[in-house]
């Protein structure tokens, strides 16, 4: 069974209209839509918004649904300039840029008692995605690179830029990453995929309704296509 972490109503929403045998529950305020979607069993849930939310959802779908793998999709700012909005960013790797515990010596982005800080996105998934995007949503870039997350909407440039420096960071959003050490705590494979919303620099700009519209599309397209190729 796949996990799938929608960070949007409308997706979940279209999501589950593509999804069969439809059974809902609610587990810590969270609706989980499990049936079979092109074929393949799968749960569907919007997690909310936070690290918190992310990585109670990400344990919810290893213990109660013991999910084979999740993919979790969602909108992020983009950290480098070559990357625009509406492109999408998969995750080679995450970690969580607001996790500071330097006061004890430890680098700023490193957990604490914990053995790694980074968690790899899985490889057979990155390579499943990158193929799907070329195929169904030719039309954008994609980028594989590492997703930052912090409990913090960074729209500074100044911390954009920070961020891209010290961590060599892609894009920052707020749940990835949190996802992500859920998964890797329960030995579960997992792909971070973000649309950008915004450019490192705000040299562009884009109606949100419009964006918002085309991101759903386009993170619907690669999700089917991504469950019929892992099927």
């Amino acid at each position: 069974m796949i996990g799938i972490i929608g960070a949007m109503s409308q997706e979940v929403a279209n999501l589950k209209e593509a999804m069969d045998n439809v059974k809902v529950e609610e587990t810590a305020g969270m609706e989980f839509f499990q049936g079979t979607i092109k074929g393949r069993e799968a749960v569907v849930v919007r997690s909310g918004i936070g690290k918190v939310n992310g990585a109670v959802c990400g344990q919810i779908l290893a213990d109660h649904y013991h999910v084979d793998a999740i993919i979790n999709t969602g909108i992020a700012g983009s950290l480098r300039n070559e990357i625009n909005i509406g492109d999408i960013v998969l995750s080679r790797d995450t970690l969580q840029h607001d996790m500071d515990a330097t006061g004890f010596g430890y680098p700023v982005g490193q957990i604490p008692q914990m053995e790694k800080s980074v968690f790899e996105g899985d490889q057979a998934l990155i390579e499943a995605a990158k193929e799907c995007c070329a195929r169904v949503v030719p039309e954008i870039g994609v980028h594989v690179g590492r997703v930052v997350s912090g409990d913090q909407f960074v729209s500074d440039k100044a911390k954009k830029a920070w961020l891209a420096e010290t961590f060599g960071g892609y894009c920052t959003e707020m749940e990835g990453a949190a996802i992500a050490q859920a998964a890797w705590l329960n030995h579960i494979p997992f792909l971070i995929i973000r649309a950008i919303s915004d450019k490192a620099d705000d040299s562009a700009e884009m109606d949100y309704e419009e964006f918002e519209a085309k991101a759903i599309e386009h993170s619907v397209k690669l999700v089917l296509a991504l469950l019929e190729k892992v099927a």
